[in-house]
């Protein structure tokens, strides 16, 4: 049986019942513990507050399509159009309540188009709704904005610097496009070059490259699993991951988010059991996790995961969409947060959106795993090959990454996560998450707290994200601030001073676990 209590909890910790370990005092003095994980739970009167929110909106709603089919309000989308040409309804009947009824309703909050590179500073397109947010009209002004919304980790979404040189030299020699498939004549000497500095970058025997992060994940995982697998995979695994399980053939169960015990329950049973309807034994079991998870902030538990894979042979695939170059010392992901063998993780998968301001994903790990990918994977046989400005993108910051400059941004990176996450905490607010997690969840709760507090920032010139239901559980509506070494101390300070200011305003101060305070006080 596996420990998944390895490190000593002190007086001072306390364990909730999700298994996570998390400071009564001061989350600082265990700064050594890689897994220190904060999920305080929903305090009892933002539960019931929540509930009546949202049943006050349905209430309304069905109002409203009851007064639409009395031609009391007419208003444009409130009826199916192909309900009255006799087709099958596009969407089911509770997404079309939802859309018309609360979804629109806030619209404004979502999407946002903006006009410059998605850096620390961006310019947002301001926009006017004529008809309650069905449709919007561009005034032609901008709104500028502290970003912390992008996921724009080490500061690479730049419009000047070597990065975007390279890039546009790249234009200039190569084209914008090669037009075919890396299966015919679209491989090019510089993808070559991309996926052997990645392999080095990584330490691994091979990688290959992709044009799309989602579909990395969604056209990969079926080449990787099929008919007689077992997926056992993370409850609060990404949309691609779920996806391409799906795809795959393979027979899949979730297990509780980052869960060991249940995990290896279900691992047992699997072995013992075998099949359910044939009890045969599986051919192979994957388990499949990320990294770092970006609605909660939360880190995988490698070490374990690791143990337990080694135990019952299984096979690991793990997703580091948010963690490579945004964690461990040298930007390689969790794998170099704690310190562990690249070996140990079977298929090591990734994607260059994030930290490397660029497009595509990848996947690394033994040779004979990424050719028989490179053979049978419909991303490589089927979609266009990398054009090349986006290729050069990535050589060049990975060349950065193995300067002096690239350690101190992903040294100021895991500073600036700290010290906002921990003013948050400071200050009353419930945060999700490692306290080195770069994606910082702060929870908000009522439906109406969300959508007033993404305007009331913005109103103070910050652009964050918020979320909520269906995307969020009902009762974990959210804004999650994405952290980047780009961030001054000023700009970090500039928003937690409009945090506090809103916050206040709102009585978004949730916390059981830490005293109340204004920044100032702090």
């Amino acid at each position: 049986m596996i420990d998944t209590n390895v490190l000593t909890v002190s007086e001072n910790m306390k364990i909730d019942k999700n298994n996570y370990k998390y400071n009564t005092t001061n989350i600082l003095n265990h700064e050594d513990d890689l897994q220190c994980e904060e999920f305080e739970e929903t305090p009892l009167y933002a539960a019931v507050l929540t509930y009546i929110g949202y049943a006050i909106l349905c209430l309304f709603g069905w109002l409203r399509d009851f007064m639409r089919q009395s031609n009391i309000e007419k208003k444009r989308g409130a009826i199916d159009p192909n309900a009255s040409l006799d087709f099958v309804p596009l969407y089911q009947s509770y997404e079309s309540f939802y859309t018309r009824n609360m979804y629109t309703r806030v619209r404004d909050i979502f999407n946002r188009p903006i006009t410059s590179v998605p850096g620390p500073q961006f310019e947002l397109a301001e926009r006017v709704s004529d008809d309650y947010n069905w449709t919007y009209r561009f005034t032609g002004k901008t709104i500028s904005a502290i970003n912390l919304g992008s996921y724009n980790y080490l500061g690479f979404a730049e419009r000047t610097g070597s990065c975007a040189t390279d890039a546009i030299d790249a234009i200039k020699s190569y084209g914008i496009a090669t037009c075919s498939t890396n299966s015919e004549i679209g491989t090019q000497f510089y993808h070559v070059e991309l996926e052997q500095l990645l392999a080095k970058f990584l330490g691994v025997e091979s990688c290959i490259a992709f044009g799309m992060g989602f579909a990395t994940n969604a056209l990969n995982l079926p080449v990787l699993a099929s008919k007689g697998d077992l997926i056992l995979s993370d409850e609060l695994n990404h949309c691609s991951l779920i996806l391409g399980i799906r795809l795959s053939g393979a027979c899949y169960q979730t297990y509780a988010h980052n869960d060991i015990n249940d995990l290896e329950k279900k691992l047992r049973v699997a072995i013992v059991q075998g099949h359910p309807r044939t009890n045969r034994p599986w051919k192979k079991i994957i388990i499949v996790v990320e990294g770092v998870y970006s609605m909660e902030g939360s880190i995988c538990r490698l070490p374990q995961l690791i143990e337990l894979k080694k135990k019952y042979k299984a096979y690991l695939y793990m997703d580091e969409a948010h963690s490579i170059g945004a964690m461990g010392k040298s930007g390689r992901g969790i794998v170099d947060y704690f310190n562990l063998n690249t070996d140990d993780v079977d298929i090591l998968m990734g994607t260059f959106t994030k930290s490397f301001g660029s497009a595509g994903g990848y996947i690394a790990g033994k040779k004979s795993l990424i050719d028989h990918i490179r053979v049978n994977s419909h991303a490589n046989t089927y979609a266009s090959s990398m054009s090349a400005p986006i290729v050069q993108q990535i050589i060049s910051s990975l060349h950065v990454l193995n300067c002096p400059e690239g350690k101190n941004r992903i040294s100021q990176l895991a500073d600036n996560t700290r010290y906002f996450r921990q003013k948050l905490m400071n200050m009353g607010f419930i945060v999700y998450g490692n306290k080195n997690s770069p994606v910082v969840p702060m929870l908000l709760y009522l439906p109406a707290r969300v959508t007033r507090f993404n305007r009331e920032m913005l109103r103070r010139g910050i652009a964050v994200v918020t979320v909520g239901f269906p995307a969020t559980k009902l009762l974990e509506s959210r804004v999650r601030f994405c952290i980047s070494a780009a961030h001054t101390r000023q700009m970090l300070d500039t928003t937690l001073a409009a945090i506090d200011e809103v916050g206040t305003e709102l009585s978004l101060r949730y916390s059981t676990r830490y005293q109340h305070r204004r920044l100032k006080d702090i």
